[in-house]
């Protein structure tokens, strides 16, 4: 048997090691933030002083007939760039933003009579951990407004199915829906930094308690979860006495209510219930979906442009078509059944979940 030197065999483990470290997946939403996509990022039009990066997951991804296309064809004084990329969680966009935008030497933003913009899709890659979300999203925000871009935020469009593990169990399903509404609820402005951010809301800022500064917000945000023409306001109800059943033997729901009194846990039941049942309409409509419930088809994305377009500052020079007459009427469905309180111990799990969009 031949031994070879030393030397020669920490070479080869350490090639060995390498090699292996090359091929193992990355973590969804983390190192896919873009290493084999250099920046690239410039403007090239300039009879349009608005510059808007638009940045999101596989939905702000869409080409051709996107809502950023739809916007970019209405909006005559705005010149589109987009750096969306699917699979990207909050983290994961925060740091795209950073290597394409921040550091990019190719884009002059001093340009006198430009004006700057992110335009920022709502992601669903990391909905399983809302606090990390919020926290990663808030410091994208402030990072943008530091470098001197306004920016347009999207919340979550609506999404579900009862075909979807996450969505068939009533527990499940009033989860997921609470961690959407409350990615939405940050961004509207609509929640505290305890309500948003959790254990988040002391890093980087003044304290729990101290309310969100401007620059931790964004300027304008626009409500795709609860829009009407989004969303399948008129779904079937589940039957609540099996959504009942259902909860009542879950061994999550049990363990969150041991200690509740009889009448604290009959009210917190019929409640979970009563949002549980009404979840098909946090959906979004059948005839808006692509391949699957997540990802709106070309319809879908021109009701996405019809939504937001009259929400975009006046610079942007829009001429947004006129709203097309809903065929049916949001008025019977609850105001929003997705924002209905969550079984306590529904938190988020401690991993990123797989990608979604």
């Amino acid at each position: 048997m031949v031994r070879l030197p030393s030397a020669l065999r920490l070479g080869g483990l350490l090639a060995l090691a390498l090699a292996l470290a090359a091929a193992a997946p990355a973590r969804p939403g983390r190192a896919a933030a873009g290493d084999d996509d250099p920046p690239r990022v410039r403007f090239r039009d300039p009879d349009r002083p608005v510059k808007v990066i638009s940045l999101g997951g596989s939905i702000a991804a869409r080409r051709r007939d996107g809502y950023p296309a739809r916007l970019a064809e209405w909006c005559t004084n705005v010149e589109i760039v987009s750096i969306a990329k699917t699979g990207l969680g909050a983290w994961a966009l925060k740091r795209r933003f950073v290597e394409h935008v921040v550091e990019n030497r190719r884009i002059d933003f001093g340009h006198d009579g430009w004006e700057f913009w992110l335009l920022l899709g709502g992601t669903l890659n990391s909905v399983g951990i809302p606090d990390s979300h919020n926290h990663h999203t808030k410091r994208l925000v402030e990072i943008a407004h530091r470098r001197g871009l306004g920016v347009v935020a999207l919340t979550p469009t609506p999404w579900g199915d009862d075909r979807d593990r996450r969505f068939r169990k009533p527990f499940d399903a009033l989860r997921y829906a609470g961690n959407t509404r409350k990615i939405a609820d940050f961004l509207l402005g609509r929640s505290t930094p305890r309500q948003a951010l959790g254990p988040y809301a002391r890093k980087r800022r003044q304290g729990p308690d101290a309310p969100f500064a401007p620059e931790e917000l964004p300027d304008v945000a626009v409500d795709l979860l609860s829009d009407p023409t989004l969303r399948w306001a008129d779904a079937p109800l589940r039957d609540e006495a099996e959504v009942r059943r259902a909860l009542e033997a879950d061994p999550r729901w049990r363990r969150a209510h041991r200690s509740d009194d009889p009448a604290t846990y009959e009210a917190a039941l019929a409640e979970a219930v009563a949002a549980a049942a009404a979840i098909r309409r946090t959906y979004l409509r059948p005839e808006l979906r692509s391949f699957d419930h997540i990802h709106p088809n070309a319809e879908g994305h021109l009701a996405m442009a019809r939504a937001i377009c009259p929400r975009l500052p006046d610079s942007w020079g829009c001429r947004c078509p006129e709203p097309e007459a809903t065929a049916q009427e949001d008025a019977a469905a609850p105001a929003d059944p997705g924002a209905a309180r969550v079984p306590a111990g529904t938190g988020a799990p401690e991993e990123e979940p797989s990608p979604l969009r």
